[in-house]
């Protein structure tokens, strides 16, 4: 290894940038492939009722570890962490494959997230560690290449996967990549400097824990309690109490997990709450307009996955042209602006989209929400990175990924709540008439739940179902999807319109975010308490 005065040689440049690209390529390769599928693994494996749960615990692991990990890698050096990461994502992508029920998949699932919250933060601080901010620009970038490449291929060979095989393939085809990044990271990524004295913050690493599980959990009881009632109110009061323990906690830290300089920064504040409220916009087409391509409008898992395709690939490639961009212009808030207006009208349009929509429209829309969203994620990083000082590089990474986090974990409940209560009330009123009559109770039940619509075993049961209870279960049995077929698009609808309406949120908020300069040196008001180091060889 060379000095650190020297810094490290041109061999060691190429073989981080190897190594953080493989990483990058293979998240966004499950990525992909499993936003596509996962409707299907709900249906098949009788999940459909925890379905936002599926979504909400894994992100609750993940916003944790994010925080945690980027604050370790502060510590004791991004290369550990990046191992430690991959050893845990592979152990829980290996008992993913092997779910025998939706609910062990959800805790497999949160095994992979506690793996692989913290790499894409942990990858940019790496970037971050290497080069200036300009040249950095260029990079983060570039970073969007493999992400690019997988937003290609990823949704349709997914869907293709499902179609033809299971998606237990998708796991397995993923596990020699991660073992191929796993043996990377070593010979790619060096030793950092550390610091000598070590202090956890257990103090705050606890409220964080907890403060973000109450928030979650007490949101997703909103699926089954009103808002006002004691169960979801005592959870939304305890979490509050507990985010302020844990703010008043990190002012009082020798290492905190969040640095008072990071939550006090008025750029870093902006930045991170939009991307929290946008992420409900953005979970709603992400999670749920394949709800209306394979559920509404009856398209293959396949086709779906080609449909998506233009918003998969313009959200990863314009992110290449917007690194280079930043390093020319060095200006970034009309990005922002463009970016959050496009997609907030996007979404407006789509609350409109039924099930006799024309592919073409769903096209444009994925085609035109993927432009807007593009250069966001590059434009976040940079930002968020040179509005702190260098020695919270980390932990300002994996702050503003916990932020989106977050949103991911909170907005499967309140669009999965949505979703529910407005499927339940237009089912109620568009079943046919006497249906009460001839079907039992098991299969009034299961009306409750679309994945008839998802499932082709269980639009076989049902129509099985129908037909033994004499010559008008056919058209009663054709009726009765037709019911459910427009409830899920009632319930979509007002997922749509809910995630238009926090996207507008967040939009107006981005238009109040200082533009700071991509050149100033930050100052450091709290250096480090113990400032020696020690570099290894």
């Amino acid at each position: 290894m060379p000095d650190a005065k020297s810094g490290p040689s041109s061999r060691h440049i190429v073989l981080s940038l190897i190594a953080v690209f493989s990483i990058i390529f293979t998240v966004s390769f499950f990525i992909q492939q499993l936003a596509i599928a996962r409707p299907r693994m709900a249906a098949d494996l009788d999940g459909m009722a925890l379905y936002s749960w599926s979504l909400s615990i894994p992100s609750l692991a993940a916003a944790f570890v994010t925080l945690l990990f980027s604050k370790f890698s502060d510590m004791y050096g991004r290369r550990i962490m990046l191992i430690v990461s991959m050893i845990i994502y592979i152990a829980g992508t290996i008992l993913s494959a092997l779910s025998p029920t939706f609910v062990f998949l959800i805790a497999a699932n949160t095994l992979s997230r506690v793996g692989n919250g913290a790499l894409m933060p942990l990858c940019y601080s790496v970037l971050g560690d290497m080069y200036a901010p300009a040249e950095r620009s260029k990079w983060i970038g570039l970073l969007n290449i493999p992400q690019g490449i997988c937003a290609l291929c990823g949704p349709t060979l997914g869907g293709w996967m499902v179609d033809h095989y299971s998606w237990r393939h998708i796991y397995w085809m993923g596990v020699p990549l991660l073992v191929f990044c796993l043996i990377m990271v070593p010979f790619g990524i060096p030793r950092t400097a550390k610091r000598l004295a070590r202090k956890i913050d257990l103090r705050g690493a606890v409220l964080v824990f907890i403060a973000s599980s109450l928030s979650i959990i007490g949101i997703s009881l909103t699926d089954t309690y009103p808002w006002a009632s004691v169960q979801v109110l005592g959870m939304l009061g305890g979490a509050l109490i507990s985010w302020i323990l844990f703010f008043r906690a990190e002012t009082e830290a020798d290492e905190p997990i969040l640095d008072p300089q990071v939550f006090r920064n008025r750029t870093f504040l902006t930045v991170a709450v939009s991307s929290l409220m946008s992420f409900i916009g953005l979970m709603g087409m992400m999670m749920y307009f394949p709800f209306l391509l394979q559920g509404v409008q009856g398209i293959s898992v396949m086709r779906s996955g080609l449909i998506m395709t233009p918003y998969s690939v313009l959200v990863a490639f314009i992110g290449v042209f917007t690194g280079f961009l930043l390093a020319k212009t060095k200006r970034y808030k009309w990005m922002y602006i463009s970016g959050y207006g496009l997609v907030t009208a996007v979404l407006f349009g789509i609350v409109s989209f039924d099930a006799s929509t024309p592919v073409l429209w769903s096209v444009i829309a994925g085609t035109l929400a993927g432009l807007g969203l593009g250069a966001v994620p590059t434009v976040n990083t940079l930002v968020v990175q040179c509005a702190v000082p260098k020695r919270l590089l980390g932990a300002s990474m994996g702050a503003i990924f916990f932020s989106i986090t977050i949103g991911m974990a909170i907005s499967p409940a309140i669009l999965g709540a949505a979703m529910n209560v407005s499927y339940a009330k237009k089912l109620e009123a568009s079943l046919p008439a006497g249906l009460h009559q001839v079907a039992d109770k098991t299969t009034m039940a299961s009306l409750g739940d679309p994945k008839v619509l998802l499932s082709p075993k269980a639009m076989k049961t049902l129509e099985d179902t129908f037909n033994r209870t004499g010559p008008g279960g056919a058209e009663l049995f054709k009726q009765t999807v037709d019911a459910i077929r427009s409830s899920m698009e009632a319930g979509l609808q007002s997922v749509f319109l809910l995630g238009a309406i926090t996207m507008l949120l967040a939009f107006l908020l981005i238009l109040t975010v200082p533009e700071v300069s991509m050149d100033a040196v930050v100052e450091d008001k709290k250096p480090p308490v113990a400032a020696a180091e020690e570099s290894s060889a």
